[in-house]
């Protein structure tokens, strides 16, 4: 049977008979039973999309029904109906599974119009079930560890993270900030044979100069003021597994001379020590500057820029793969409904449109903010652009009064629109009213009144 078919389980014949007559019109299939017992065997068997029970009833009630049958049967729709209906029972038998509960007498409508919400929520629910699938199956298609894209330049940037994860060799990840170099890091560390081994990131341009080398090889008790006792440092810290070394552009030249050595040697002294310690550490590095240019100037040691570029792996900035724009979207609208508990669907397409044509200067990371901001913001299924920051609105070439955060009413931007256009024609034709009103293609008396109106003589 199809999702049409409607079971009544009434122990008054007359209703039965009532509501087959009314429901067969509105072009449902319907059966009948006429107490819960019957039912129950009623269901073995069929697939009935909807239920209408009765609540008193002989043998088998529709609350012990209602019970029995959502256990069994808990992806079905159940709508009560009852001629002693009261507030208290509505809860209950909402609070049992039901989808909604109508008091007899009812009217014919009242009935359809249920059923018909019922029908509308099934079909939201099969199709962000679909929805959820798809974005599941683009996920496994177009992901790589936490790596979401689909575009060409980020299947290259994926085949040589695969390549060069199942070996010790040292890289190099540039790009923009904000493109996820952070992430292709943990990737290669994840997928390679460090994957269960330690991943320690370090942000070179994020710790004081001075605190930068005790933080990196670690330090004895003694060695300076503060060091009150041993601190083994982060490469002994990431012994076995990987480290990462962000920004590593920012690294000053003093550290540079010292990191080049453990990279050599593979061994760490910690400040205030007499011993050097042997680690097997997997080196990757990222970097927002142009490290080539910074040789060239006398900024970035030249040797220590060969030993970390063995493997360049660049990650394009977003602009430049705009194919990855709508999966990433996907991934965060279900991520962020996931943590803010909305129930989001996607963006409509006057906001894909807006979100295609920005040139994201901060990248994967300022969609991921946007996106956070839209869920926040929105109050239904869709994304509208009002939920968008504005400079995305002024970007795609909307004028002001279309600016979300300016006016959201209708007729005030109408009436903005209408004096910008006139406005306009005017400036065209050198205040020639007649050509002006045919440019805008209003009657010259219109465009008198209007004249008047906006305050443009």
């Amino acid at each position: 049977m199809s999702q049409q078919c409607v079971l009544i389980i009434d122990d008054e014949k007359n209703m039965r008979h009532m509501l087959k007559i009314m429901l067969g019109k509105a072009g449902y299939s319907v059966e009948s039973a006429s107490d819960g017992v019957e039912g129950l065997e009623r269901m073995e068997g069929s697939d009935f999309g909807f239920i209408l029970c009765d609540i008193k009833m002989p043998r088998m009630d529709g609350m012990a029904f209602l019970k029995e049958a959502k256990e069994q049967y808990p992806e079905k729709t159940f709508i009560m109906m009852s001629a002693y209906g009261t507030v208290e029972t509505a809860l209950e038998a909402m609070k049992e599974g039901a989808y909604d509960y109508v008091s007899k007498p009812f009217k014919k409508d009242e009935v359809l119009l249920t059923l018909k919400k019922a029908e509308e929520r099934e079909g939201l629910k099969e199709e962000n079930l679909r929805l959820k699938t798809r974005l599941n199956d683009m996920e496994k298609k177009y992901s790589y560890g936490n790596v979401i894209a689909r575009s060409e330049a980020m299947a290259k940037v994926f085949d040589l993270v695969r390549k060069v994860a199942e070996h010790k060799t040292t890289v190099l990840i540039t790009g923009e900030s904000g493109t996820g170099k952070e992430l292709i890091a943990r990737a290669i560390h994840r997928t390679g044979p460090r994957g269960q081994e330690p991943l320690v990131s370090i942000n070179c341009g994020g710790i004081p100069e001075n605190l930068l080398e005790s933080e990196f090889f670690g330090y004895k008790r003694g060695a300076f003021t503060d060091a009150v006792k041993d601190n083994p440092g982060r490469f002994v810290e990431a012994d076995g597994g990987t480290i990462f070394l962000d920004e590593i552009g920012e690294l000053p030249l003093p550290l540079q001379v010292k990191l080049l050595r453990v990279l050599q040697e593979e061994e760490v002294t910690p400040l205030g020590g007499i011993g050097s310690k042997k680690i097997d550490v997997r080196v990757v590095t990222a970097t927002s500057k142009d490290l080539d240019k910074m040789v060239g100037e006398g900024k970035f040691r030249e040797d220590l820029f060969y030993r970390i570029n063995v493997m360049r792996i660049h990650i394009p900035p977003l602009r430049d793969r705009r194919g990855d724009i709508p999966v990433l979207m996907g991934h965060f609208i279900e991520t962020f409904n996931e943590k803010l508990n909305k129930d989001v669907e996607g963006p409509t397409s006057k906001t894909v449109s807006i979100l295609m044509d920005y040139p994201w200067p901060g990248n994967v990371r300022e969609l991921e903010n946007v996106i956070e901001r839209a869920v926040l913001l929105s109050t239904g299924r869709l994304i509208t652009p009002a939920e968008l920051p504005s400079n995305l609105i002024r970007s795609k070439g909307l004028p002001h009064y279309l600016d979300p955060e300016d006016t959201l009413s209708i007729k005030k931007a109408s009436k903005v629109l209408h004096r910008t256009l006139i406005k306009r024609a005017l400036e065209e034709t050198g205040g020639n009213k007649t050509r002006a009103a045919k440019l805008l293609e209003i009657s010259r008396p219109m465009l008198l009144s209007k004249i008047k109106e906006y305050d443009l003589g």
